[in-house]
């Protein structure tokens, strides 16, 4: 009898197990056939609106609601005076708010660089772009990239603040030098200009296995190291020479961006925390990106730009997986 009941055990597990896998498949494919519109899109967000609507509920809450409606009425008032006053409320200027949040592979790049083909489509005179930039770093190419996008904006007269609330490492840093102004949280992490490559080698296990790894190349130095071949002396060398190479361009990019920056003392791979950064010219502000936006609130209206861009599947696993192994 025991046995029974553990196999009628067994197969509701397993019929509830595929149930489950084919409900989520059909809500995938569902999901996917009912928006294939919304892949891909444009979201911009006027950020005053919502910090007015947050002020407003704590006010009801904090003073109730004959003397906040009281408030609420005041500024209305106080809003179609200086209307009047400026003929037009929409030449007040703006100040554009994007994210890039990174990852080793810097796969924001592709939204950012929609994100700032719109700012240069819309932006005029005195408009400002603030990046809320999170980036602990990752490969070069796709950093410089990303740099590279910022760098259209200051090219076309835009000033462009970056705001470090977290982190700004390496790559990171690389993009926040394109900014005219750095400002971070007092223990955001800002520097490590340096570069480092990785990786393990697993020949004398295959070799202890019995197990041959082949590796044919045309060109002395195609291949440095190898994950699964014997790695020489001279593949090493080359490699330490291309980092130094690389190393030197960071350095070159930082120089002219932020030439106030002494890279004797801060291009050796060291991080540094926001308010120590200051004092070596890494940034020019200490401060968070929500003081900068309730600030620029009072004179400016604020954008937040996003281009949202639907992920593949495996896409987002591998996202996934980096995060786990460069954590």
């Amino acid at each position: 009898m025991e046995s029974l009941f553990s196999d009628y055990g067994l197969f509701l597990l397993e019929l509830l197990t595929i149930a489950v896998v084919v409900v989520a498949a059909a809500l995938i494919v569902v999901s996917a056939a009912k928006k294939p519109h919304e892949q891909n899109r444009l979201v911009v967000e006027h950020i005053n609106k919502s910090l007015e609507q947050r002020a407003d509920a704590a006010r009801r809450t904090i003073l109730g609601r004959r003397d906040s409606r009281k408030l609420i009425r005041e500024r209305k008032k106080a809003k179609k005076r200086g209307t009047a006053t400026e003929a037009s409320a929409k030449k007040r200027r703006r100040v554009f708010v994007l994210d890039f949040k990174g990852d080793i592979r810097a796969s924001a790049t592709e939204s950012l660089r929609e994100e700032v083909s719109t700012v240069l489509a819309l932006a005029e005179d005195k408009d400002e772009v603030l990046l809320r930039l999170e980036n602990p770093g990752g490969a070069v190419h796709e950093h410089g990239l990303a740099a590279s996008q910022l760098l259209r904006l200051r090219s076309r007269g835009i000033h462009l603040t970056v705001a470090v609330d977290k982190v700004a490492a390496s790559g990171g840093y690389l993009m926040a030098c394109a900014a005219d102004r750095i400002i971070a949280a007092p223990f955001a992490i800002i520097g490590s200009i340096g570069v480092l490559v990785q990786l393990p080698n697993f020949h004398r296990m295959l070799e202890h296995k019995g197990i041959d790894f082949e590796l044919l190349t045309a060109g002395r130095f195609k291949r440095t190291l190898t994950l699964f071949g014997e790695n020489t002396d001279e593949g090493r060398e080359k490699l330490r020479q291309e980092i130094i190479d690389v190393h030197e361009l960071f350095q070159q990019r930082v120089k002219e961006l932020r030439p106030a920056v002494d890279l004797e003392m801060v291009a050796t791979g060291e991080h540094w925390y926001g308010s120590h950064a200051l004092e070596l010219n890494l940034i020019d502000e200490i401060g968070t990106s929500d003081d900068f936006m309730l600030g620029a609130a009072e004179t400016a209206d604020l954008y937040r730009i996003r281009y949202r861009r639907q992920r593949k599947l495996i896409e987002r696993m591998l996202q996934g997986a980096e995060g786990v192994l460069y954590r």
